[in-house]
This record gives structure tokens, sequence and C-alpha cells, in this order.
């Protein structure tokens, strides 16, 4: 079973178990690195949903780094279950939340809550980022004002559907590829943002 470290803030070099089989596809290091360099110190104080969250590698790394409140999403009982003894081991369980629920249906209900971050990291190659991200469009409640949903997937699952997406209430404000990785950001129409 590989293992994955955190990299930055409080819970720097602590190691985090992955899920067992190959159920999920965690971040890299290097691309989880680089996200929370484009995201700097905004993510202190910051509420984060992490949905399909795996590992909770992203989620806990945003904790580590001083997020006030993330909350874990993931459908299966081996994900549940890494993400708690993740929280455990690395001493940030006081500011973690884990839902087993489907995602999709979740963000079906009437928000419970507003996040500042909002990261959507689905199954490969089943369209399911973008059924995620019109769900939030529909319910944009989900969203603080200035929050950012930062979506990870291969670069083809973007060319075959990422242009044609019929959104309303999101607009994408940038892109990053590292390798078979690529980032999209969204953020809420009408928000200034500064690259």
């Amino acid at each position: 079973m590989k293992e994955l470290r955190i990299i930055g803030g409080k819970a720097r070099g602590r190691r985090i178990r992955s899920v067992p089989g190959e159920t999920t596809r965690p971040i890299t290091d290097k691309v989880r690195e680089a996200l929370f360099n484009i995201i700097g110190p905004d993510i202190q104080g910051a509420s984060v949903l992490d949905l399909f969250a795996g590992t909770g590698s992203v989620g806990i790394e945003a904790l580590s780094r001083g997020a006030k409140y993330v909350c874990f999403v993931d459908f299966n009982w081996h994900p549940v279950a890494t993400i708690r003894d993740n929280l455990k081991s690395t001493g940030l369980i006081d500011g973690g939340e884990v839902i087993r629920a489907d995602a999709i249906t979740f963000l079906g209900h009437p928000p419970n809550n507003q996040f500042d971050y909002i990261f959507v990291a689905p199954p490969q190659y089943k369209k399911i980022w973008s059924k995620a991200l019109l769900s939030l469009d529909i319910q944009i409640g989900w969203l603080s004002d200035d929050a950012w949903v930062i979506v990870q997937i291969h670069p083809i699952e973007y060319e075959s559907i990422g242009q044609e997406l019929q959104i309303q209430n999101l607009v994408e404000f940038n892109q990053r590829h590292y390798g078979s990785t690529l980032l999209v950001f969204y953020r809420r129409s009408g928000e200034n943002i500064i690259d």
C-alpha cells in the first residue's frame, strides 16, 4: 500500500495511508504542492469540501495549512475508513468531518454549509466531474461569494466535454497542466479574480 506525505503546515512530513486496492487515484505530491502554492495563504481559516475524497490528502493538506474546517465526502467504506485513520494519525481530526455519501446526491440537497474551496476529483473517464460541476452550478449556495471550485481530471476528459458544459452560475478562470493531470478552476460568475 503506497504511502503519501503531508507537504506543508503543522502536519508536514507526516505519512498518510492510501486506500487499499485500485479504486482511487490519489493526487501526486507534486500536483498537491502546486495546488496549494496557487491557493497560498488564503487557505488559512477557509472551509473546504473534498468530494470523492479518496485518501483525504487534499483536505488533510488544507487542515495542516490552517483551514478551519474540511468536509470529506466519499461513497465507499474503504476511503471513509482511510480518511478517518489519516485524520487521526496526523492529529487533525478535530477540523474534519467525514461523510459517507454519493457526491452527486449530496450536492443535490439544499446546502447546509458554504465552502471557500470545493475540490472535485472523481473516478476517471465517467463524466462524473461534469455532473458534479452541473450540480454545484444549480445549487450555487454551496459556494461562498468568492469560492473556487477546483476539478482534477485527465486532460482528455476536459477535451471531450469541458468547453461544452452548460453552466450559468460558474465560470472557468484558470487551468494548470501537470503531465496527465489537469486542474481546472471555476468561480462564481461576476466575481473578480486576480491571477
